[in-house]
């Protein structure tokens, strides 16, 4: 972030400044009282050091490990307010506010450093990212479907001809309520499923199950198509959720045959 920050900011930017013209010479309150007009306000106790999160000396001039906490003005200006110095040693001020006041000149208004063309049309692009950002979360879908093929073994030929994958699914309700949730199949001619709590007596193109409130729910299942076919064939394995708000998802999987010669 300092480094995007950075890259935006110019000489019209409000960022921490440290008033070296106003605190240099520095020196403690004992060589100020002994030495009038020799020193500046800063008294080196290095307060706004101790505060800053990121370990930097403000003093040293802006530097791009500032995060514009202001802790280090906070704490300046407490020292300040302690031994009867003007507040403000260090402070928000832009690069041409610091020269202006500097040469004794009056710095512009604090609204019109603000509201300026720049900073409207950073204000607005991030203002729009953000709202992209909430639409998208509040639009993303509300159920998840991730499998995965099992390898040991790829597969299993079944008396009847006929090949069985197996698989791992993994479903994820982002619902706070329990959801009932359809698996399906797409694209695998003559093929029928079921989980390892059922048996392919019962299967059938699709099979249901109850997903937790906020949770994923695991389970194996298994995937039996007809062995004459491609080797690897391509298919999808979808969820879609029982219920009114309605909800689907897919995932591509592959299903695997034995070479036929």
């Amino acid at each position: 972030w300092p480094r995007i920050q950075t890259a935006m900011m110019d000489e019209k930017s409000l960022t921490v400044t440290y008033k070296d013209w106003r605190g240099e010479p520095r020196g403690s309150v004992k060589k100020a009282e002994a030495q009038p007009g020799s020193f500046g306000d800063c008294i080196d106790c290095n307060q706004c050091v101790a505060v800053c999160p990121t370990g930097i000396d403000i003093r040293e001039g802006p530097q791009i490990g500032c995060i514009t906490c202001a802790l280090c003005i906070d704490a300046c200006d407490q020292v300040m307010t302690q031994v009867g110095r003007p507040r403000g040693l260090i402070d928000y001020a832009t690069l041409e506010d610091a020269e202006l006041e500097k040469a004794g000149k009056p710095h512009e208004p604090i609204l019109k450093t603000l509201f300026r063309p720049r900073t409207i049309l950073y204000s607005s692009i991030w203002g729009a990212i953000g709202l992209a950002m909430l639409f998208a979360v509040g639009n993303r879908t509300r159920i998840d479907i991730s499998a995965n093929h099992d390898r040991n073994p790829i597969y299993v030929q079944l008396a009847d001809g006929h090949v069985r994958n197996s698989y791992t699914i993994n479903l994820r309700n982002m619902e706070n309520r329990p959801r009932d949730m359809a698996i399906g199949m797409t694209e695998l001619n003559g093929a029928i499923m079921w989980s390892d709590a059922g048996s392919r007596e019962a299967a059938g193109k699709s099979l249901v199950t109850k997903v937790s409130a906020d949770s994923i729910a695991r389970l194996r299942v298994f995937v039996a198509a007809p062995g004459v076919g491609p080797v690897r064939e391509e298919f999808a394995l979808t969820v879609t959720a029982i219920d009114d708000a309605g909800a689907k998802d897919i995932d591509a999987v592959f299903f695997e045959r034995p070479e036929t010669e």
